[in-house]
């Protein structure tokens, strides 16, 4: 007698034997027991996920008779039948199975679509199924949309596909959609175990553990690899033959290269990775095996605790606290690149030491500088967001004359500017403070001018002694452009607050939020102007003509008289000063400065840009 393999031995062949995909198992047994049934169906997914069985079992539900043979439409066949047995055994004449793979052109859709015409011979339903009809010839989806739309009462399509997007959106349209998921490892785990010992085969928990993160996903890649498993280890499943089996790297390892890592130990790290060389161990399986405990060493990190019934949990633990959060982070970035970066280096072992040694290089050193401890622990603002490209610290006098310094207020020298430079600029004059000692910082306001103004040359050409500049510079006045400023007290711009303009304002405000207006009539009403207001009538002035159109008007006019204001609108051309859209410009403007200032007067801000000569990159800061 042949062997039948477990992939088709323990294929579901009801609803109820389906594992990982309860949300498709619910839906369609709903539609059964109500009889609430779509002419066509389409199930996606990856490969072994179960898109075939489903269809299988859906034409025995549509066409079950029952132990009795007096059975009707049940979303749980009984399998004794004779259609459930031949559905079963792939004899049934009424359920059609037509792979698009091998039968893609639009003569084989219009043979299988012959038969439509014909009723059942045996069941209750006719039902094709097409297996990956993504592969269809654009023809052959043309050719079957009729009957796909409007097919007879007797007839069901079911298509399944792994790639819905090659589908044409006119097909997708006409059908029931299902979306069958990747199972999860432990999905897959105690399904093994199930069928394991039903089979009688003894399986240790850490071999099953590597069969169902192997499949990764599809339960027919794993009852196949648990078959190839088997057969290799002679009757059982033992961890160390199925790695040996699937290449997988042993864990051992791998926690020897996360520990040396934490601790910096590149010589561990060179001759845990010539190891995994003498031993013959897959380079991209180490690195998937790495990027798996770095994943959970994350979480734990975040999270804490950990699975007490994994075995791995106690040193993946260990793992998470020998080694910082923000290092987990890296070396699993490091793992992901350094995967595709295998197959472009001569030597994947040469290459697997590469991306390991990479995080010792960008490992962070034990003794950091001062200055790197002090931006660390600094604490930052968060009333607003701003963006601050911060340089190194160099003295006036170090730098090349081809590069300006920071724009810094510097007192300079000698009071007389050079020839290149730029028109001199009067600085306010502050307090006598002591040295290092950052002062507030001070709205600019046209200075008076002082008795011996001191004159600063351009940057580019300032020179200044490194101890004087670090007693004589002490603070770095902020100056605000003039043009950029706003009253908000007179809204910004050309704005003059009116009453009438309080009143129009709060009457357009209400019409949006009801959503009374929209489009071109919110635009009128936004950009418009109350000059004046009659029992009867309303003023309303625009500056664009193509503004004033007589069915903007009236869409405006019925607007206001649903919300209670029944007048006439009269709509002139006119300069304006007062209207929603200047109103809301000038406070969104105001809440800029607002966030800006709260940037510019922060002390660490002050402290950054007087010691590193930061700038604040423009149109960085947005208000909260």
């Amino acid at each position: 007698m042949s062997y039948l393999v477990l992939a088709r031995k323990y294929r579901p062949r009801s609803f109820t034997e389906m594992v990982g995909q309860d949300h498709v198992v619910q839906a369609l047994t709903n539609a059964l027991s109500t009889q609430r049934l779509h002419h066509a169906y389409l199930f996606t997914g990856t490969r072994g996920v179960g898109k075939t069985t489903v269809s299988r079992i859906l034409a025995k539900s549509l066409n079950c008779q029952g132990p009795d043979g007096q059975g009707g439409i049940t979303a749980t066949p009984c399998g004794v039948c004779q259609a459930c047995r031949d559905i079963d055994s792939g004899r049934f004449v009424d359920y059609t199975e037509l792979d698009a793979a091998s039968n893609r052109g639009v003569d084989e859709v219009q043979t299988l679509l012959e038969q439509a015409v014909y009723k059942p011979v045996q069941g209750r339903f006719k039902v094709f199924m097409i297996d990956e009809v993504h592969m269809l010839t654009n023809t052959a989806f043309n050719a079957m949309l009729k009957t796909l739309e409007e097919p007879p009462e007797y007839l069901k399509f079911v298509l399944a596909t792994t790639d819905p997007q090659k589908v044409p959106v006119t097909v997708l349209s006409r059908c029931l959609q299902f979306n069958l998921r990747p199972m999860a490892p432990e999905t897959v785990r105690e399904h093994l175990e199930k069928v394991l010992a039903t089979e009688g085969v003894q399986a240790d928990a850490q071999s099953l553990r590597l069969l169902a993160r192997a499949a990764r996903g599809s339960m027919r890649d794993a009852l196949s690899l648990t078959d190839q498993a088997i057969a290799f280890g002679g009757g059982g499943l033992h961890e160390a033959q199925v790695r040996q089996m699937l290449g997988s790297v042993d864990r051992s390892y791998v926690y020897r290269l996360i520990g040396a890592l934490a601790e910096g130990d590149g010589r561990s790290v060179v001759e845990t990775s010539e190891a995994l060389r003498q031993n013959g161990l897959n380079a991209a399986s180490t690195l998937e095996e790495m990027s798996t405990v770095l994943q959970r060493m994350a979480v734990v990190q975040v999270v804490g605790g950990g699975d007490d019934a994994d075995p791995d949990a106690q040193e993946i633990e260990r793992l998470a606290q020998a080694m910082p959060a923000d290092e987990t982070q890296l070396l699993y970035s490091i793992c992901l690149q350094g995967r595709a970066d295998l197959g472009l280096a001569p030597d994947e072992y040469a290459a697997l030491t590469m991306v390991l040694l990479r995080l010792l290089a960008f490992k962070p050193a034990a003794g950091d500088s001062a200055q790197k401890k002090t931006l660390a622990t600094a604490p930052r603002p968060v009333e607003a967001r701003a963006e601050l490209a911060v340089s190194p610290p160099v003295a006036a006098s170090a730098r090349p004359s081809a590069v300006p310094p920071p724009p810094a207020a510097v007192p300079a020298a000698s009071p007389a500017p050079s020839a290149a430079a730029a028109d001199p600029v009067v600085v306010q004059p502050w307090e006598e403070v002591p040295a290092g000692h950052v002062l507030p910082v001070r709205e600019s306001e046209p200075p008076e001018p002082p008795a011996a103004p001191v004159q600063v040359r351009n940057p580019a050409v300032a020179r200044m002694e490194p101890a004087q500049a670090a007693h004589e510079v002490v603070a770095v006045p902020v100056r605000t452009s003039q043009e950029s400023r706003v009253d908000v007290a007179q809204g910004g711009g050309d704005l003059q607050p009116t009453e009438e303009g309080d009143f129009w304002f709060a009457t357009v405000q209400s019409l949006i939020d009801s959503d009374a207006i929209a489009a071109m009539v919110r635009e009128l009403a936004m950009q418009a102007q109350l000059i004046g207001r009659d029992t009867d009538q309303w003023l309303l002035r625009v500056e664009r003509e193509s503004l004033n159109q007589p069915s903007t008007r009236e869409r405006l006019t019925s607007a206001l008289r649903a919300a209670g204001h029944a007048v006439e609108l009269a709509v002139e051309l006119g300069r304006v000063t007062d209207n929603p859209a200047r109103r809301v410009r000038a406070a969104a403007q105001a809440r800029q400065l607002g966030a800006e200032k709260i940037i510019l007067e922060d002390p660490l801000v002050q402290a950054l840009m007087q010691d590193f000569g930061a700038k604040i990159v423009p149109g960085s800061i947005k208000p909260l």
